[in-house]
């Protein structure tokens, strides 16, 4: 396979839909929305993407999922909250999901990340917008 190149920033971000369920979208807004950078899957290879997480004002987005190959996310902006909205990790963070680990991400503020999965992407067994206050 030859090499790849592609600038990112001339790309229209899309709907996360396809990847995410319908959650992704919340009161006619994409919530969740993708740059797919490669899709290297019908080869045996895997996915790279640029993720941007808009929650609305008040609420975070809740996931939870399954990862079913190895996901590596790369924080760029804004980061994974706790459950009262606070930041738990910022932009510079790293993470690993390895095959079949189950897993849970909580965004309370504009955050977008590179996520390259080794394989097949997460299933996602839940997302929802919930009020910060209610999150537990």
């Amino acid at each position: 396979m030859a090499s790849m190149r592609i600038d990112y920033t001339a790309m229209d971000w899309t709907s996360a839909v396809p990847f995410y369920g319908p959650a992704a979208n919340h009161e006619g807004r994409d919530i969740v929305q993708l740059k797919v950078l490669s899709d290297r899957r019908q080869g045996g290879g895997g996915i790279a993407w640029l993720v941007r997480f808009t929650p609305p004002q008040g609420k975070l987005i809740k996931i939870v999922a399954t990862a079913l190959s190895d996901e590596h996310i790369f924080s760029l902006q804004g980061g994974r909250g706790t459950k009262a909205g606070e930041r738990a990790q910022g932009s510079g963070g790293y993470g690993l999901n390895p095959k079949g680990q189950p897993h849970s991400a909580m965004i309370a503020t504009e955050t977008m990340a590179l996520v390259i999965y080794a394989g097949e992407p997460d299933q996602i067994d839940s997302m929802e917008v919930v009020d910060i206050a209610t999150a537990g």
